[in-house]
């Protein structure tokens, strides 16, 4: 199940990031794709950007279930897992829903001297339906995550707390720094689009200097907000030590055949003339007894043991 998430948030993160070209040239030159490009680049950002905070929250609830509920979850292994799937599946269907505005009404429009991408309702479209838009982004992208990510962390640290035999110190590292990372990247952006929401209802800023400054206040969050897609690969998966140990094994095997390698052609290259080249290249046993038999012509040419330290 973890993988799958895992595969799914790095999939939603690395085509988040792909729409930032788009945006750093926009914000250089104005926006010069055309409307059909704004809709895409607009609705993508924004249902990937939903996306990893859903899949956080399914991740969450996760770990819930493999270390509170442990013996339910090795029971019912095969219907958590068909549930996984049908997480993924709700997660990016909520995202896409949250989106449609961005898929229908994105646009670009003249704003003083530059052009841009944004979202334009028409003038037939009420203020109720724009602010809550708006709200139910705050709502679902970030308060409901955020509900779940605390309740599940609680109930996991107090389980890792009455266990024994348990690495708890690092693994309330982790959780403390999962939940840090979160709230410092999407609460101050989530609480500028409740402003907003308020202030598309009630109508409380008048002046043009204070609407710019929430409109810049806007932009500086939301990239602290998109900062937190570039956190998730080092809080949630080189964090953890199965995979480290993974990544420690594959690149001990990859020195291994390297350091094979160089063994190989050293010992061709010392006897190029001699048999005992074509001798080396049969087997991997015949290399063996063929390096062991001739230690005292290839030491000065052999690399190291093959060691990895993480």
């Amino acid at each position: 199940m973890m993988d799958r998430y895992l595969l799914h948030l790095a999939i939603a993160d690395l085509l988040l990031l792909f729409t930032f070209p788009f945006w750093a040239k926009a914000a250089s030159d104005g926006w010069i794709f055309k409307d059909f490009m704004c809709k895409v680049v607009n609705s993508m950002y924004k249902i990937n950007f939903y996306g990893c905070s859903l899949l956080l929250t399914c991740i969450s609830f996760d770990r819930y279930v493999t270390v509170v509920q442990a013996m339910k979850a090795k029971t019912c292994k095969r219907r958590w897992f068909l549930r996984s799937r049908l997480m993924c599946l709700a997660v990016w269907l909520t995202s896409v829903s949250l989106c449609i505005p961005e898929i229908i009404y994105s646009q670009s429009t003249q704003v003083g001297d530059i052009t841009v991408c944004k979202i334009m309702y028409p003038p037939n479209v009420s203020v109720i339906f724009s602010v809550t838009v708006l709200a139910l982004k705050v709502i679902i992208g970030f308060f409901f995550p955020l509900l779940v990510m605390v309740i599940c962390y609680t109930l996991i640290i107090n389980t890792l707390l009455q266990a024994k035999r348990f690495q708890k110190q690092k693994s309330l590292k982790i959780i403390t720094m999962i939940i840090t990372a979160f709230l410092l990247s999407q609460f101050p952006y989530n609480i500028v689009l409740l402003v907003k929401a308020i202030n598309t209802y009630t109508e409380v800023v008048h002046s043009c200097q204070a609407a710019n400054q929430l409109d810049i206040g806007l932009q500086v969050t939301q990239s602290i907000a998109f900062l937190h897609s570039c956190l998730n690969p080092f809080l949630y998966v080189f964090a953890g030590e199965r995979f480290r140990m993974a990544l420690g094994r594959m690149m001990q095997s990859c020195g291994c055949c390297w350091s094979r390698g160089q063994e190989h052609s050293s010992v061709c290259d010392s006897q190029e003339h001699s048999s005992n080249c074509s001798f080396a290249m049969l087997g991997r046993r015949r290399v063996r007894n063929s390096l062991i038999l001739n230690t005292h012509w290839t030491s000065s040419v052999m690399s190291p043991p093959c060691k990895v330290i993480l």
